[in-house]
């Protein structure tokens, strides 16, 4: 019975891990079939959304195109009613500059029936006749004005220059003596004197009730957050509910630019926070263009509806598929999961794993077996990273001691030739004063065997450097320090300072053709790192050398200082070692003018 028990669980954690094994098959289902099948959903659902929208615009712009009819039936009234005024010949005489009082009188009776009888049209709200101030009645100010008076209406100087054709206004408000304010459309006309055909008599308007015009819009049901307006092909806002945007530029740019070439249509308003559509028709007695701004979020509706019904088929079919596809996979897997297990588990074996014996075997099972195999190849695998890891520090102490060794003796030599040479050459005192340069130098360059000196004894070395350079060169070179104030609290590794101020003057001062020069070293805090300089005016480098300085170790160098420089590629690693591979050293040379050395070194607190 505990057999078929192990048994029994062995194969619930073989299915499970075949589940897992079976990774790979899902990354391909998704990849070949789940993505593949979003993206024709995507496109699909597009593609319809599309196509609906287009519908639904199509059956708005018909809606709107019969508004505009209507429009056109109210506007073209208005504009039976101008014609017919100004056939009139009544209207010619009363017109008449040399009509005499009397003829206007016969001519005004008639032209006030005229009037009244044009304002029996329910289209009509007003009629409005400006003329010379010098006719009779013109200051009745109901349906009789002075020509004066128009002079600044925004419209005039158009009418003006129409040649007696009708011009439209956009609404407006006008304030009449007997009836208050009202918003008002007006087809004006420009009146000529008959008989003196170049003289212009009045202007005739003819006001239509901007009501009459809203209510055929209110009509208009497209949608629930839908605006509907006139405006004229410059964008000029001529009717809107909103009173406050009448005669201002409502449209710019792509969408006007089409509005204004094309009679009707549909058009995007680029807005990203409120996506729409403008769908507009031309009212042609005006030339004006109906407008409806309709959200693209309620022509879309209906699209969504639809969309996300097939989006919901699509996904329960492709996750039908997506399970007999699995199902299918993992039976495969089960099936030969067993010998991939025992392969895996000789090749262990093979590898030398003696912890390995039948007792766990028999207790787990292969799946077992595997996990204890594999749990004491990563305990090795730590070990052998452990061991690795203590060999690397090992090896970078050492490097770093080995690269710091290899600057004395060649100082030293070349100290202890210069002391010969002065003893051979003098018999005096400056053999003293070398040994004790030599003294001071060694003592604080071997710094009690510590790796790490404070900034103030690296630059008091460079000092007893120069101190010893100038016995040995006298008068050949001038030093000067910018030191900043601060820095006795810092270390930093020992003999980095001494080797650049060595080929400021060895290889810079020493190669000029006068040898001699002057010699600056600074040092300063800058953004928590230490910074320091050595500039000379000697012979410089070319862009060449420069490059490979740093780069290649250079390890020829005479006794007299001429060769190559292994001194700054030693500092540079020697820094890097120290600090990271962000700091080290950076040079800027000119040929033939001088090397600036800078050192940046990420500086230690001097322990107390």
């Amino acid at each position: 019975m505990k057999r078929l028990l192990i048994n029994g669980w062995n194969y619930v954690l073989l299915l499970t891990n075949g589940v897992m094994a079976a990774k790979y098959w899902l990354l391909g289902y998704v990849l070949f079939i789940l993505i593949p099948a979003a993206v024709l959903l995507v496109m699909h659902t597009q593609r319809s959304s599309h196509i609906l929208e287009e519908e639904v615009t199509n059956t708005m712009l018909q809606t709107l195109k019969q508004a505009s009819i209507n429009l056109d039936f109210q506007f073209d009234s208005v504009r039976d009613t101008s014609n017919t005024l100004f056939m009139n010949p009544k209207l010619a005489e009363y017109l008449n500059r040399k009509a005499t009082i009397d003829q206007q009188l016969e001519s005004l009776k008639e032209l006030r029936i005229l009037v009244d009888s044009a304002e029996t049209n329910t289209n009509v709200f007003r009629v409005r006749l400006f003329v010379n101030g010098d006719r009779m009645f013109t200051g009745e100010r109901v349906n009789f004005f002075t020509q004066e008076s128009l002079k600044n209406w925004p419209w005039y100087e158009k009418v003006m220059n129409s040649g007696g054709a009708i011009v439209w206004s956009g609404a407006y408000l006008e304030s009449f003596i007997d009836q208050g304010p009202a918003y008002i459309f007006s087809a004006a006309r420009m009146l000529r004197d008959l008989h003196e055909y170049d003289q212009i008599s009045g202007v005739l308007l003819i006001d239509v009730a901007e009501k009459t015009i809203t209510d055929i819009l209110n009509k208009i049901k497209l949608t629930k957050d839908g605006n509907i307006y006139l405006i004229a092909d410059d964008g000029q806002m001529i009717s809107n509910q909103d009173k406050s945007l009448l005669g201002k530029k409502m449209m710019e740019g792509e969408p006007l630019s089409t509005i204004a070439l094309h009679d009707e249509g549909v058009v995007r308003l680029l807005d990203d926070k409120n996506p729409r559509f403008a769908i507009y028709t031309k009212v042609a007695s005006t030339g004006w263009k109906l407008v409806a701004e309709v959200p693209q979020s309620e022509i879309s509706s209906r699209a969504v509806a639809l969309n996300q019904f097939s989006g919901v088929a699509t996904i329960s079919t492709v996750t039908i598929l997506f399970l007999l596809l699995v199902f299918i996979l993992l039976a495969m897997i089960v099936r030969n999961m067993n010998r991939r297990i025992q392969t895996v588990i000789r090749t262990i074996k093979r590898g030398g794993i003696e912890s390995l014996d039948d007792r766990t075997f028999n207790a787990g099972g292969d799946f077992k077996l595997l996990e204890n195999s594999v749990d004491h190849l990563i305990h090795r695998v730590h070990g052998l990273m452990e061991e690795t890891y203590q060999s690397k520090v090992q090896e970078r102490e050492a490097q770093l001691r080995a690269l710091q060794a290899q600057i004395n003796p060649h100082f030293l030599y070349n100290t202890l030739d210069t002391i010969n040479w002065i003893a051979i050459g003098h018999n005096a005192p400056e053999i003293s004063n070398m040994i004790n340069g030599l003294a001071k130098y060694f003592r604080l360059s071997l710094n009690k065997g510590r790796d790490l000196v404070s900034v103030t004894d690296e630059l008091n070395l460079a000092k007893v450097y120069l101190e010893i350079q100038q016995s040995r060169f006298p008068k050949s070179f001038e030093v000067h320090f910018g030191i900043e104030e601060g820095l006795d609290d810092l270390e930093m590794p020992k003999l980095t300072l001494q080797p650049i101020v060595e080929n400021a003057l060895l290889h810079g001062i020493r190669r000029s053709k006068g040898k001699t020069g002057t010699i600056l070293i600074g040092a300063r805090k800058e953004d928590g790192v230490l910074v320091l300089s050595v500039t000379d005016d000697g012979i410089g480098m070319d862009e060449e050398l420069v490059q490979s300085l740093l780069t290649q170790p250079r390890p020829s160098m005479k006794s007299d200082g001429s060769g190559s420089s292994y001194g700054l590629y030693n500092v540079n690693e020697r820094i890097k070692l120290f600090a990271g591979d962000h700091y080290g050293l950076c040079i800027h040379s000119t040929l033939g003018e001088g090397t600036t050395v800078t050192a940046r070194i990420a500086y230690k607190e001097v322990a107390s």
